[in-house]
């Protein structure tokens, strides 16, 4: 079987989407499955006009001319026209669910049009049970979704953890409101030992934040540094004390099992899928609990070396679990299913 995959989102900086584009499609030809890779790399993915002509365009194109026996709508968005069974996977709901504030014709596509498109799929893949639960509430009922987690790059596996002195919190992704940073901005008056490195892009919800941390009087604790690259991003990994992941929705929780593969003790928000992610090893806390954010890193840091030896004794776990060869082979099963039902 050759499975055309759409990989645009792992053009230039690649987040979330991105990598597991990456990740899954390097997995799969780990397995031996002839995958042909998607992309215009010319074609910048992040502006709405250009993903629309992606989509909607030069994918049906790419895909059409691939050779392919099934497609796999890797992004979460569908082209309308399609002729090859295909397999979506659906990372979350958030364009239904919490993106209010967004422009009015991106809730359009990117939430009512696709989710009318995601009933033609052959096969419908969530990232977790809680999307899966989130696709049968809002879009088909009585659908059945196959979940799929993703892996995690093998690159977390391998930081050897040396914490600084000063201790200093992570926080990885997008810096965007359902992301909640405010939340730790908000705690940081009450833990006056404690610093914030905050990595991923820039949204407006940035100039939010550094407004409300000059306000409090923390801005000196508080470094925005936006995208940094694969080797920097590990450095603040083997060296942060903890990771904090307060987001109010997440399909997955990339940050979160990046985290604990990392072997770095880390604090969730209770909301979504972190739960699901985190297990019984890592504190959950209610995403705008602001006094529980100071109580829960509180304790942790005071208890630092209790929490460090858990981190590392759940760490081998966690890495097997978040594999990309489990990932692979249970994808591998969809596609097939998929494929013999059309």
């Amino acid at each position: 079987m050759i499975v055309a995959v759409d990989t645009q989102l792992a053009v230039g900086t690649a987040t979330g989407i991105g990598v597991y584009q990456r990740d899954l499609v390097a997995a799969l030809r780990a397995r031996g499955i002839d995958v042909r890779a998607l992309s215009a790399p010319w074609l910048d993915p992040w502006r709405f006009d250009r993903r629309l002509l992606w989509d909607q365009l030069l994918l049906p194109l790419a895909v059409a001319r691939s050779g392919a026996d099934l497609f796999h709508a890797s992004g979460g968005t569908l082209p309308l026209l399609r002729r090859l069974p295909t397999v979506v996977t659906v990372h979350d709901l958030a364009w239904l669910r919490v993106q209010a504030h967004t422009r009015g014709y991106a809730r359009a596509y990117f939430g009512a049009l696709q989710s009318r498109a995601y009933r033609t799929a052959a096969a419908i893949v969530c990232d977790s049970q809680f999307t899966a639960s989130e696709y049968r509430e809002l879009i088909e009922p009585g659908r059945a979704v196959d979940v799929v987690p993703p892996g995690v790059d093998e690159a977390f596996a391998r930081i050897v953890r040396q914490p600084d002195a000063a201790p200093f919190a992570l926080v990885v992704g997008t810096v965007e409101a359902r992301k909640n940073l405010l939340a730790i901005v908000e705690a940081l008056p009450a833990l006056p030992q404690l610093r914030v490195v905050s990595i991923g892009p820039f949204t407006p919800y940035a100039q939010r934040v550094r407004a409300r941390a000059q306000e409090l009087g923390v801005a000196a604790r508080l470094d925005l540094r936006g995208y940094v690259p694969p080797d920097e991003r590990d450095a603040l990994y083997a060296r942060a004390a903890l990771a904090l992941v307060p987001s109010r929705y997440e399909g997955f929780g990339y940050a979160l099992a990046e985290a604990m593969c990392a072997g770095l003790p880390a604090i969730a928000a209770r909301a979504a899928a972190l739960p699901e992610v985190a297990g019984p090893g890592v504190p959950l806390v209610d995403p705008d609990d602001i006094a529980g954010w100071v109580t829960a890193i509180g304790d942790l840091l005071s208890g630092y070396q209790q929490a460090a030896a858990q981190a590392a004794a759940l760490r081998p776990a966690v890495i097997t679990n978040f594999s990309w060869a489990a990932a692979a082979e249970r994808m591998q099963a969809v596609y097939a299913r998929a494929a013999r039902a059309q």
